[in-house]
């Protein structure tokens, strides 16, 4: 297991390293001058050559990626060119937002999605199953900006009910939860579609095993088996996909944020990109890729201790 982990990590950083230096090389990768799209074609070559300087594009591209690497190492991330304040102020004020948006999005699918796969499972090929399969593969299918628009439709202008932008008072949590129930449930409907059927498939192998004929033998009921026994091997696999929809939220929260006009990474990732300030684009991206290598790291490995099967085999070719 040791081995194991020190892998994952060595390839968790690997992955960091191709981003940083990805990352390096952005303000050179774009088409155009960095700085004229920054301060446009008027500006006086004088304080263009200024504002080069700032930006370190006066240096070798090597020694940019390489100062990049560096201060990035240290915490650096560099200055706003608009607020001129240090990107991670800027950041560490807006990744709350998006990562409490993503655990609620997760949180309200694993609700939804887990106890419908474990109904469909159930009972396989009735009616239900059929509407649950069905409602699984359409959700999957809809992309997650547009469930926000349809919800932006139906709820607040149709129904007139829940807020439509925001994030509401911080103090106020009923506040808060009412501007997060749209842009949650707009992450989480995909979601709820993969879990249900993921969780229907995998239960549907448990249910056929030894032990779960041997659980109804003596005669508990059908609902206490499927809970207590069945699903507690059958989640095993959920758990890999867990870890990747978090990641996936966290990317998918750049789309819902715009729509719900949310402060959050996504929105001020896509504010930056528009203004072409790059340092705070460079620091965005940066921590979604961080959480979204963090949360498969934290999956794939709460994987291999659920799963004692992998242990074993481990284990066996290991002698």
């Amino acid at each position: 297991m040791v081995r194991y982990l020190i892998w994952r990590l060595g390839m968790t950083l690997a992955v960091v390293v191709v981003v940083l230096a990805f990352l390096g090389l952005l303000v050179n990768i774009v088409p155009g001058d960095p700085v004229t799209l920054v301060m446009g074609p008027r500006a006086s070559p004088e304080f263009a050559a200024e504002v080069r300087r700032e930006m370190g594009l006066d240096q070798p591209v090597w020694e940019q990626v390489a100062s990049f690497f560096w201060n990035a190492a240290q915490g650096d991330l560099g200055t706003d060119f608009v607020s001129h304040q240090p990107v991670t102020h800027i950041l560490a004020t807006s990744v709350p937002h998006t990562i409490v948006l993503a655990f609620a999005a997760l949180g309200f699918a694993a609700l939804v999605g887990i106890p419908l796969g474990v109904y469909a499972a159930t009972k396989p090929g009735s009616i239900m199953d059929t509407i649950t399969s069905f409602a699984s593969v359409s959700l999957i299918t809809m992309p997650s900006y547009v469930t926000g628009l349809l919800l932006l439709l139906i709820f607040p202008v149709v129904l007139g009910v829940l807020p439509t932008s925001g994030v509401g008072d911080l103090n106020e949590p009923v506040d808060y939860v009412q501007h997060m129930i749209l842009p949650a449930s707009a992450l989480a409907l995909v979601w709820i579609g993969y879990l249900a059927r993921i969780v229907r498939s995998s239960m549907l192998e448990v249910m056929g095993a030894n032990y779960i004929r041997a659980a109804r033998s003596l005669g508990l009921h059908e609902r206490f088996v499927a809970y207590r026994y069945a699903l507690k091997n059958a989640i095993v696999p959920t758990v890999a996909l867990l870890g990747v929809s978090l990641g996936d939220l966290l990317g998918g929260a750049v789309f819902v944020e715009v729509i719900f006009s949310r402060p959050g990474l996504g929105s001020l990732i896509v504010e930056s990109i528009e203004q072409r300030n790059f340092p705070v684009v460079r620091g965005g991206v940066l921590v979604i890729t961080l959480l979204y290598v963090v949360a498969n790291l934290a999956a794939d490995i709460s994987y291999r201790f659920l799963d004692p099967r992998i242990r074993v085999e481990k284990a066996g070719s290991a002698t």
